[in-house]
């Protein structure tokens, strides 16, 4: 299953190359430059919206609502992630890394 043009991976690259281009961007003239000048807690703020929002549709077991709150909610940790020098190439590695271990191993590696 791909989504456009060279599948998922370059829809989550398209999406990290706007968000860097936003961080120069005027606030007045973007979502996401706004939440960049408004500083990591508007950003945190708004993660914990979409997380919550995410929750009530699955809670509801609304399909096409949980579709929409769980991209919501990967946008922002996008966002985020975007802040923080990271990308989602770096995010995909790191599930690569973990891929095949014990869900119990690697939370213990992590004490």
């Amino acid at each position: 299953m791909t989504s456009g043009e060279g599948g998922d991976e370059a829809v989550l690259a398209r999406i990290a190359a706007t968000l860097e281009a936003r961080k120069s961007a005027d606030p007045a003239s973007s979502y996401v430059a706004a939440l960049y000048a408004k500083g990591g807690d508007a950003i945190l703020k708004k993660i914990g919206e979409e997380a919550t929002e995410t929750v009530m549709a699955a809670k509801d077991g609304d399909k096409m609502r949980l579709k929409a709150e769980v991209a919501d909610l990967w946008f922002h940790s996008l966002v985020l992630l975007a802040r923080h020098g990271l990308s989602p190439a770096d995010v995909l590695q790191e599930l690569a890394r973990r891929e095949g271990t014990s869900g119990h191993a690697e939370k213990a590696s992590r004490r």
